[in-house]
């Protein structure tokens, strides 16, 4: 990982999570403790209303976690109710934080290559149903990340474990003098959150 990544990672190990939240992301724990010991493929599915933005921040910050934490067998994606775009201030915070980011396919829904390092394959980044066929169709964990794709997708097809772990909207902040600081912290706090729940695994 290269070092703006690697002091990043080290400033999100290091922040506070609430008792109430640790709470909420141990049914997470519990699905990946239990995959790992039926030495199972680990397949996280992270799921929004339009999969632009905290979907997508919960999929690659658990795939980069668990690279660093040397977890080979657990694969996330990420989709929403309905397909978007990749929100830009996402790509633009995650390149801040260290990430190289990469347009691969541009259309009105652009398709980004994320690294996180030099030799891992990227990540790749588009808006898209959950249901989408690049995301598994079974034996995965379907992580809420936003209460209204909670309320309004009752029903996730093929899914092991249905979990609610969401977040405030960064969009709130769009086009104000917030927006940078608004997306930086809740990219952190997923990261954080993340990271929480690979280091109980030990």
């Amino acid at each position: 990982m290269n070092t703006n990544l690697i002091k990043t990672i080290a400033t999100i190990s290091s922040l506070e999570i609430s008792n109430e939240r640790k709470e909420r992301l141990q049914p997470l724990i519990s699905y990946i403790k239990e995959k790992r010991t039926t030495k199972e493929e680990i397949r996280i599915n992270f799921i929004c209303t339009h999969n632009s933005r905290r979907s997508h921040l919960g999929q690659i910050w658990m795939q980069t976690l668990a690279n660093h934490f040397q977890i080979d067998n657990l694969k996330t994606y990420s989709g929403g109710t309905e397909a978007t775009a990749l929100a830009l201030p996402i790509a633009d915070t995650l390149k801040n934080q260290g990430f190289e980011v990469n347009i691969i396919g541009e259309n009105e829904n652009p398709i980004y290559a994320i690294k996180y390092d030099a030799i891992s394959h990227p990540i790749i980044g588009f808006s898209k149903r959950y249901d989408d066929s690049f995301n598994p169709n079974a034996n995965f964990a379907a992580v809420m990340t936003c209460s209204q794709a909670d309320e309004g997708c009752p029903f996730v097809a093929g899914t092991d474990k249905r979990i609610a772990i969401t977040y405030e909207d960064p969009k709130i902040s769009d086009n104000t003098d917030k927006q940078t600081q608004t997306y930086l912290e809740r990219s952190n706090q997923i990261a954080s959150e993340m990271y929480f729940v690979l280091s109980q695994l030990n």
